[in-house]
């Protein structure tokens, strides 16, 4: 009875999983592919048919331009959400070799990277972000270097006390006596035992990226209006929440669901790894 119990909820444990992947996929998929083929021009502005309410025609409504806002956040879904995952890819690969590169040869340049690394660490990420996305100046480009520039430090630290544990293993002291090139060791022998903490971060991180690059757009320092991104397109409805509150709520309800989808595919990639 108990080896049934187990069996099925290892199945359901599985099948949970498979879902939140094909979810996350289709989400991918959807966003590339929608970005491009949308109702309505998501930018041409219009003399009328200003502020429609949600109805057939347009599903989530007009915005004060005469906009149709289900086409503004399908665009808005492939400049938010593959936008985040580059940054989370870029930030856990930086970050990953730096922390991996510290764990293993410590010393100098340890202390020098770790230095670096608590300089960051010692501000508040959004506050850093908004600061540098300010000096830097407006913009996708400029919002996404401002975050990666606050994102690395997480995974470097991760890495390099991961590694720090592994190089103690004795499979490494003998790929060492065998020959094995420092290079060797740190990415084809450590890596592959310590990138399964890192993906389950980085899976969890892309709707914190997802999150900042639409903080910046909201405050200004992102993607600029009339361009889609859930960000700016919530700054621009939060003029008229009492009179047309699906300009801010349409994008921000999508933005919240496509969040939770990933941070529940994170959580279920965790304990996936961990059993």
């Amino acid at each position: 009875m108990e080896v049934f119990l187990y069996n099925n909820f290892n199945r359901k444990f599985a099948k949970d999983f498979w879902l939140l992947f094909a979810a996350v996929i289709l989400i991918i998929v959807l966003s590339f592919i929608c970005g491009s083929f949308t109702p309505y021009d998501p930018h041409a502005l219009k003399t009328g048919g200003l502020l429609e309410p949600p109805g057939i025609k347009h599903i989530f409504g007009t915005d004060d331009h005469g906009r149709d806002v289900l086409s503004r956040v399908l665009a808005g879904s492939r400049t938010s959400i593959l936008s985040s995952i580059i940054l989370v890819l870029l930030s856990c690969t930086f970050g990953t070799a730096l922390g991996v590169i510290c764990g293993y040869f410590g010393g100098l340049i340890d202390i020098i990277l770790m230095r670096i690394n608590d300089i960051f660490l010692a501000f508040p990420g959004m506050i850093l972000a908004v600061a540098i996305a300010g000096l830097l100046g407006g913009g996708l480009f400029n919002a996404l270097i401002a975050i990666f520039v606050t994102s690395w430090t997480q995974y470097a630290r991760l890495a390099r006390s991961q590694t720090m544990v592994q190089k103690e293993e004795a499979f490494v002291h003998a790929a060492k006596l065998s020959g094995c090139s420092d290079i060797n060791i740190m990415f084809v022998h450590i890596l592959p035992n310590i990138i399964s903490t890192l993906i389950v971060t980085a899976a969890m991180n892309v709707s914190v990226a997802m999150m900042g690059i639409a903080g910046l757009s909201f405050l200004g320092f992102g993607v600029k209006i009339p361009h889609a991104e859930w960000g700016s397109m919530i700054s621009e409805g939060k003029k008229y929440l009492q009179t047309a509150p699906w300009m801010a709520l349409a994008p921000a309800g999508v933005m919240v669901f496509v969040m939770i989808i990933f941070n529940l595919f994170g959580e279920k990639l965790r304990d996936i790894l961990a059993a």
